[in-house]
């Protein structure tokens, strides 16, 4: 098969907790080799199973500000009423996709809006719906990390971040995880295709009308 260079895909992946995001995710880097996972910064302290430059860039909040000022970020936040900051870094982000590598991204819908500010033509996003939002809470409370409490907060952030799935490029309802890691899985395939990203195809196409190609 004739291969024509290309630029690099930003694979956003939003969803409510409990809707199978991190399932899908976990398929398709297990089975896309050129796909790669975005690495964020983040100023919490890492967990006993977290490896810093592998699941994040663990920095200090001072780091962090600077990284902000400088313009060094794609896209940040602060969670746990600002106790905590996340972010992406825009160098490794504009390399991977200058060196025509994918990245997938678990960020929320206001970092995906950001991204697609920051990178323009190079982001597809893909939101992640539950069947039903009683699926949903039952999916949480199997869980068993969080108390009442917390599943009930947690229910109102998903009808909150669900109320925005408009913004993205594309929907998949997850009622058949297999189905779901599929229909996101033709998704990047196809964005790997758009026309403004193969780097290689005037040149292709100019030697097919000189009869060079």
């Amino acid at each position: 098969m004739i291969q024509l260079g290309r630029r690099g895909v930003c694979l956003v992946l939003s969803a409510p907790s409990g809707a199978g995001k991190t399932a899908i995710t976990d398929a398709l880097l297990a089975s896309e080799p050129d796909l790669h996972r975005s690495v964020s910064v983040t100023t919490r302290q890492p967990r006993p199973d977290e490896i810093d430059h592998v699941h994040y860039h663990f920095i200090s909040e001072t780091a962090f500000r600077a990284a902000e000022h400088e313009g060094e970020l794609l896209e940040s936040a602060r969670v746990l009423q600002g106790t905590h900051a996340y972010g992406t870094l825009r160098a490794p982000a504009e390399r991977a996709l200058a060196a025509g590598k994918d990245m997938i991204f678990d960020i929320d819908w206001q970092g995906h809006l950001a991204l697609r500010d920051k990178l323009p033509g190079d982001v597809v996003g893909v939101f992640i719906l539950p069947p039903d939002m009683n699926i949903l809470q039952r999916r949480l409370l199997r869980r068993a990390h969080d108390n009442p409490a917390e599943i009930a907060r947690r229910m109102g952030v998903a009808r909150d971040e669900i109320s925005h799935c408009s913004e993205f490029d594309y929907v998949v309802i997850n009622d058949d995880l297999q189905a779901a890691i599929e229909a996101v899985r033709s998704i990047l395939h196809a964005a790997r295709l758009a026309t403004h990203r193969r780097i290689g195809l005037r040149s292709f196409v100019d030697g097919l009308s000189t009869g060079n190609g």
